[in-house]
């Protein structure tokens, strides 16, 4: 059998570090993770369609959470007067009356280095029944050209509606999978197409890092 490691969870504590920082009580563990991925989907949803790289969260003692998301477009994600995050702050107190939220949007330079967001560029491309070799060799070669060392996009499914689900693989440069200190960028996303859902993964090796 394989044994599958998440790219990030495996580099946590020397690299990377957690999506959601906290201290929990024991017993109430379960149902404060279980809050957690359901304010993950709730601004997932809210920003559909458009360029979310990272959710960071992070818990206080006083119930309070502060979110930072990280985005190619912050004029979008804010909109005119921040009225975007004043709709998502309001939906969030909605659905999780017992927390407060204050949310920050930060930048991302380089877009095409972020896994997350070149999967979701693929995903809604193919979703418009674009050529999806040509989409995915367009996004690698834009990675590489920013400074990518490596890319890599696996995809399963009903490729062009065709009738048996396959798995296809494309590579560009290298991805160190069992080197700690190499900077890799995971993502994995799903295409909902009319033949069937085309999963989408991403893989981004940015360089090594050595700290001190």
């Amino acid at each position: 059998m394989w044994h599958k490691v998440s790219p990030l969870a495996f580099r946590i504590g020397y690299i990377k570090t957690w999506r959601s920082n906290g201290y929990y009580d024991k017993k109430a563990y379960a149902q404060n993770v279980s809050s957690d991925v359901a304010i993950r989907k709730t601004i997932t949803a809210h920003f559909k369609n458009l360029p979310i790289g990272n959710i960071f969260m992070a818990h206080s003692g006083t119930n309070s959470i502060a979110i930072t998301l990280y985005t190619s477009r912050t004029a979008v994600i804010l909109g005119n007067n921040d009225e975007n995050i004043e709709a998502l702050k309001a939906k969030l107190q909605n659905n999780f009356g017992e927390y407060t939220f204050s949310v920050e949007v930060k930048e991302i330079k380089k877009p095409e280095l972020s896994a997350q967001i070149v999967a979701d560029s693929i995903a809604r491309q193919i979703e418009k029944k674009m050529p999806y070799r040509r989409v995915i060799k367009n996004a690698m070669a834009k990675t590489m050209e920013k400074g990518g060392l490596g890319v890599k996009v696996k995809l399963g499914g009903r490729l062009n509606g065709a009738e048996i689900a396959r798995r296809e693989t494309y590579k560009e440069g290298s991805i160190p999978t069992q080197t700690i200190r190499a900077d890799v960028d995971f993502a994995y996303e799903r295409a909902e197409t009319l033949a069937g859902t085309v999963g989408l993964k991403v893989w981004i090796y940015k360089g090594d890092v050595f700290k001190k």
